[in-house]
């Protein structure tokens, strides 16, 4: 992917041209044939939050883990936070009907045992990004 010094277009918001984010939310976009980018919400009683991704018609939400490099512990607690980040977001965008995490391949390591199952068990779409493209997590049964 080319350098590029221009700014990143406000539909980017924080993720800059090259970045690993914007390379899960352009191949989660792919995967699911639709165009996904980062927007802020406001929820209930003027709670702003941003979904990382999310589709025009707010039926797809996406959270990324892109963590990189040697792996730490604490990458399960985030893995697990935007669960439940998933789950609110799903639960309170009428419009939401599914829900997805992309996780780095050195991240997937947090979703061992109880974690990939409780995702699975609540509906919750995982998928690793190999640097290129996203294949979905296989379930553990």
């Amino acid at each position: 992917m080319p350098a590029t010094n221009a700014p990143a277009s406000p539909e980017w918001r924080r993720f800059a041209a090259g970045s690993v984010e914007r390379r899960m939310l352009l191949a989660m976009s792919a995967e699911c044939g639709v165009e996904l980018r980062p927007r802020p919400l406001v929820l209930g009683k003027n709670s702003r939050i941003e979904a990382e991704g999310i589709d025009l018609d707010g039926r797809i939400v996406v959270q990324l883990v892109a963590n990189q490099g040697a792996y730490k512990p604490s990458y399960r607690n985030k893995v697990m936070a935007d669960l439940f980040k998933l789950l609110w977001l799903r639960s309170s965008i009428p419009s939401a009907r599914r829900a997805v995490l992309v996780v780095t391949q050195v991240v997937a390591q947090a979703l061992g045992g109880w974690v990939a199952v409780a995702a699975n068990d609540l509906g919750i779409d995982v998928y690793v990004f190999d640097g290129d493209r996203v294949e979905r997590l296989p379930s553990e049964s």
